[in-house]
Parts: C-alpha cells; sequence; structure tokens
C-alpha cells in the first residue's frame, strides 16, 4: 500500500472516530481531536498495513483495519511509542487513557485464533449509506472462507446492532475509568 493511501485511511479513521464515544473521551480536547487522532490511527495503520488486511473502499467512504490470527496489533516499535504519544497529547488524562487501553487488551478474547476487527470506520460524508456494514460484510466473506472467527470491540454502542445482524454476539463488556463509556466486546463463528 503506497504512503498516501495509508493517509487516507488514517484520515478515514480519524474523522470516523472523531465523535466516538469512548474515542473522544480518550481525546477530551474537541478542537485538537482530530489532529490526536490523525496521529494516534497512524500507529495502527503503519503496524497492519504489512498484513495485508487494511481496507478502502473505492471512494474512500469507510475504511477497515483487521489484525489478523497470532500478528499484534501494534508492532513493538509502535507500542513503544503509545505512552510517549498518549502523555504529548492529553498530559495528565494519559494515565487515564492507558487504564482504558488496559481493559482493550484484558478483555480481549484469546481462546482460539481469530480475525480481529480493529477498526471500522465510515467518512462522516459517507455515513447512512451502509459503505461501512457493506465493507465489513465483504471482509467476513473473506474470513468464512478461511473458517476463521472475528472479533471486534464497539466503542460507540449505538453500533452493536449493525454488528449483530452480521452475526456478531456480545460476549463481554467493560467501561472506561469512572464507569463510562463503556465497550462492548463482540464475537462471530465462521458461516
Amino acid at each position: 500500500m503506497a504512503a498516501a493511501e495509508a493517509a487516507r485511511i488514517v484520515e478515514v479513521f480519524a474523522l470516523s472516530f472523531n465523535q466516538d464515544p469512548t474515542w473522544g473521551w480518550a481525546f477530551p480536547n474537541p478542537e485538537a481531536r482530530l489532529d490526536h487522532h490523525r496521529a494516534w490511527w497512524s500507529l495502527f495503520v503503519h503496524t497492519a498495513v504489512p498484513y495485508g488486511w487494511v481496507w478502502m473502499t473505492e471512494d474512500g467512504g469507510a475504511a477497515s483495519l483487521w489484525i489478523p490470527p497470532g500478528k499484534p496489533e501494534l508492532s513493538a516499535e509502535d507500542e513503544a511509542q503509545v505512552e510517549p504519544l498518549l502523555r504529548r497529547l492529553v498530559g495528565a488524562h494519559a494515565d487515564d487513557v492507558l487504564t482504558l487501553l488496559d481493559r482493550f487488551d484484558s478483555n480481549h478474547a484469546s481462546a482460539e485464533p481469530h480475525f480481529y476487527l480493529s477498526l471500522l470506520g465510515t467518512h462522516p460524508d459517507h455515513r447512512g449509506q451502509g459503505k461501512g456494514m457493506g465493507l465489513l460484510a465483504t471482509n467476513l466473506a473473506r474470513i468464512d472462507e478461511l473458517g476463521m472467527p472475528a472479533y471486534l470491540e464497539s466503542s460507540n454502542r449505538a453500533n452493536d446492532h449493525r454488528y449483530e445482524r452480521l452475526g456478531f454476539v456480545q460476549v463481554g463488556e467493560f467501561a472506561a475509568p469512572g464507569g463510562e463509556p463503556t465497550v462492548a466486546c463482540m464475537w462471530r463463528d465462521p458461516r
């Protein structure tokens, strides 16, 4: 994937998560949030691109980022940047965000190998057109062909029913420090 395409994918994620309940909580300054999200999601795209499971619709309306079985969500190099980046972006709030990240890790289903949907985002100008769910359905068809299950965390609980329509079931839940927002852990067996 070319650097320009990776940058377009980062932009889709930055825009799509700008008003997300969980990631808005993590990056609370609305004036700086978009830039913070660009820096944050760049780490994840950087690690995932070599896996070959980062997708974007032709029109740039939606993007997905999958972590294949047995692969880390962040490389050691990118993982080492997490805490310093958070401290630079959100200051003292970084401790709470790091606690939230620990909760993502500790609640992640790991009983059997699976594909992990780390990110799915729809550009705000394309919402309500089915592009994100269409991309997800296409990705799941490929994963089904491999006979593999899939896992995701829903950081915006308003989307849970959309994932359920594609066969995901809630298998857990956790909250950010302070009790809100909550995140659903969802699993899908292969079809």
